[in-house]
């Protein structure tokens, strides 16, 4: 006999993250109670976390992100800004080397909210856990789930005395990150492994956190300079975020052969002689150091393809990290993971609670947003050395082409710069990119000549002391 579904009187997330306290949110609409599960002792502020050491890098939420989030928590984004953080214009407010040359800052089409993961993360913590519907057990670690192929029906706990228990369910939502282990308690309930698909350009980040030149603190442009994946060379790049406080958040990256050092003297050299323009280096020198280098090397492009799986259980779905990992430089996970909350909420309203087949359903929704921030980095990261055991295929050569094109049009045309950041925004999908007159413009190329060096300005110049 087939297990049925029941209706969601009690959400189980496992995850207490971005990911997981957007869940919680959007579930509360749609079940009587959510309960979130999470290993670590959480904060009660922005502060860092064992269970996030990622949250020692810049990180950025695209306005596709942005707009997802304000439909689960409205009011977020001056939340945020009451907090410390900023909205930030794109691409006014952007200076981006790209292998095609310097972009030009055009009029704000998308926007950006630049803040430290640890207060983007309470913020949206803060908010999510004072509605009474949501519950937080922290300090507790999620061992399995309870039920048969067919159907989930609760998942198994330890607290951090060693104490076990099971927690009964009408919906888990496996929202535990890079180390999920969503795959081996699907093998457990005796379902097969998923197909997935691994890009790994070898990339090692390494961060430091500065005091700004106060000059800067009112207003300065993020700086962009990215690697070249077609050099022969490892690629190397560097992002400068302005944050809270008068701080700067600053990433440098490099591939195999190129990676950043974790040694302090090292990081300023790096960012002024190994990336394909001096800028991000030159800027440092007038800047005060707040932190040592904080280093990662998890950085491999993962996605697991669940919704393509012959069968799936009722009441279990995989959300954002858990799902797809994807290169940080390219700032998709967070929007990502709010996208697909937003998605987990519409699928639940629209099919209704305990409906067969609606896990599946859910999952098959949220694979669209991780798809497009897929592309958008598999174009890139695929053509590093070792990134894959065969290299790119005829597809991502022919698709890396024409975004190297749209690209480099782009310099030097605006109406081609929006339709690129609306994909890289995550505000609209890839066929913008498509269409007869963008396909005209890519084939005639930039309307003005390239830049000969950043478009910083004369007043930003000076606040920083780069003359």
């Amino acid at each position: 006999m087939t297990d049925r579904p029941s209706p969601i009187r009690t959400a189980v997330v496992l995850g207490g993250s971005h990911t997981g306290m957007l869940a919680a949110r959007a579930l509360a609409d749609c079940a009587d109670r959510v309960v979130v599960v999470e290993r670590d002792a959480l904060p009660t502020g922005p502060e860092p976390r064992k269970g996030l050491p990622q949250a020692r890098h810049a990180h950025m939420l695209w306005s596709g992100g942005v707009r997802a989030v304000e439909q689960l928590l409205p009011g977020i984004t001056e939340a945020l800004q009451a907090a410390g953080g900023r909205r930030h214009p794109v691409t006014t407010g952007v200076v981006a080397l790209s292998a095609q040359g310097w972009f030009r800052r055009w009029p704000e089409s998308h926007h950006v909210i630049l803040a430290g993961r640890d207060l983007l993360d309470a913020t949206i913590r803060a908010q999510v856990l004072a509605d009474a519907r949501i519950d937080l057990v922290d300090c507790t670690e999620a061992l399995g789930l309870t039920g048969t192929d067919t159907a989930v029906t609760g998942v198994r706990l330890r607290t951090r005395d060693g104490a076990e228990h099971t927690l009964a369910a009408g919906l888990v939502v496996d929202a535990t990150g890079r180390g999920s282990r969503a795959t081996r308690w699907l093998a457990d309930l005796g379902l097969p492994a998923p197909e997935h698909r691994e890009i790994d350009p070898g990339v090692v980040y390494a961060s430091r956190l500065y005091r700004a030149p106060e000059a800067t603190w009112d207003s300065f442009p993020v700086i962009n300079v990215q690697p070249d994946p077609h050099d022969d060379g490892p690629g190397r790049s560097g992002f400068l975020l302005p944050i809270e406080q008068g701080r700067w958040i600053v990433t440098l990256s490099g591939t195999r052969g190129g990676e950043p050092s974790a040694a302090n003297e090292a990081f300023l050299p790096f960012a002024r002689e190994r990336l394909r323009h001096p800028l991000l280096g030159e800027l440092l020198e007038s800047a005060e150091p707040l932190s040592d280098v904080s280093v990662t090397r998890s950085t491999v492009n993962r996605r697991h393809f669940f919704e393509r799986m012959p069968v799936w259980p009722e009441n279990f779905t995989v959300l954002g990290d858990a799902l797809a990992v994807f290169n940080p430089v390219y700032g998709h996970g967070l929007a990502v993971a709010a996208q697909s909350a937003v998605l987990l909420r519409e699928v639940i309203r629209r099919h209704g609670r305990g409906t067969p087949g609606l896990a599946r359903r859910v999952q098959r929704a949220v694979a669209r947003p991780v798809r497009a921030a897929w592309d958008l980095a598999l174009g890139q990261d695929v053509f590093y050395p070792g990134a894959t055991a065969s290299g790119p295929t005829v597809r991502d050569r022919l698709l890396s082409a024409y975004v190297g094109r749209l690209l480099y049009t782009a310099t030097g045309n605006g109406r081609v710069a929006r339709r690129v950041t609306d994909v890289t925004s995550l505000e609209r999908g890839a066929e913008v990119l498509l269409t007869p007159s963008v396909l005209l413009a890519a084939a005639v190329g930039p309307l003005r000549p390239p830049l000969a060096g950043p478009p910083l300005t004369a007043e930003e110049r000076k606040a920083a002391g780069v003359l």
